[in-house]
């Protein structure tokens, strides 16, 4: 099917860290979907800048965090492609010297992005409210480095360099997750508008399905892209950030990958972060 008499692109929103870059490299670049749907150039934002997108609906197809999902279920559905989730792959929780859990809640914490993720299980794992201070997730380090902060929950590739900066682990918050669900820990994904229609959202999910197929064939044909875009340029780091955060998930979410987003909003839903339900709404666009 194709939808060329539409004439305006779809708007189109992603992180430029390696794993994003390197699953939208084919997509981007033409080398898969053909004529069937039709793109603007993508813009590329930190995740928090996306998510705030995602609450004003600014874009039809876009990468956010989970926490995110939770607040825009209404207006956009779950593609099944595209995710980031994994094992031993969650935020870490760091500081510059060695603090118990005990001490948290009189410590200023560092989060990137209010409705990250990263910043709901920090919520989670804490049985106290604890103070915390919104950040760019690549300022997060220097900051605790200089004395702004105390603590830090680091995302991305942060997690690779962490040791370089003198910063110790305080709580691994992925482990945390994975021992008390069971489930992989869901950190973000790709979600299309439900105005756009199944057949359209459909399709969508199709096109970023086989932009990941393509990446997974011939991973070294996406580094010039992602080295474009990379906050770190160390090709090790790029390659073990890609590592761990593209896997199976992020061609097919699966039955597990959905269960653990289920999880996920629903422990949200208890902590009172997200409405308590959302009645007749489809999470996935396997399901509409």
């Amino acid at each position: 099917m194709s939808f060329l008499a539409d004439t305006i692109p779809l708007s189109l929103g992603f992180s430029p860290c390696p794993n994003d870059t390197f699953i939208f490299n084919a997509l981007v670049h033409g080398q898969v979907c053909g004529d069937s749907l039709h793109f603007a150039d993508p813009i590329l934002a930190d995740v928090e800048t996306l998510n705030g997108w995602a609450l004003a609906g600014r874009l039809d197809v876009t990468k956010l965090s989970f926490q995110a999902l939770g607040h825009v279920l209404a207006q956009y559905v779950l593609l099944m492609a595209g995710s980031a989730l994994g094992r031993g792959c969650g935020p870490l929780l760091v500081a510059g010297k060695n603090f118990s859990p005990g001490e948290l809640a009189r410590l200023t914490i560092a989060i990137p992005g209010a409705y990250t993720t990263a910043a709901m299980l920090l919520q989670m794992y804490s049985p106290v409210p604890l103070q915390t201070k919104v950040m760019r997730f690549d300022e997060i380090m220097p900051a605790i480095v200089a004395g702004e902060v105390d603590a830090g929950v680091i995302i991305h590739e942060s997690r690779f360099t962490f040791q370089a900066h003198g910063l110790l682990l305080l709580q691994d918050l992925g482990a945390w997750w994975e021992r008390a669900t069971g489930f992989p820990i869901p950190l973000g994904g790709i979600v299309a508008k439900r105005s756009l229609g199944k057949e359209k959202i459909q399709a969508i999910d199709r096109c970023i399905r086989a932009s990941v197929s393509s990446a997974f064939a011939s991973p070294e044909a996406s580094m010039g892209y992602i080295r474009k875009h990379a906050q770190e340029l160390d090709d090790k780091v790029i390659k073990n950030h890609i590592g761990l955060y593209v896997n199976p998930f992020s061609l097919d979410l699966g039955g597990e990958g959905v269960g653990a987003v289920r999880e996920f909003l629903e422990r949200g839903r208890q902590l009172g972060v997200f409405p308590r339900d959302f009645p007749g709404l489809s999470l996935t666009s396997k399901e509409l």
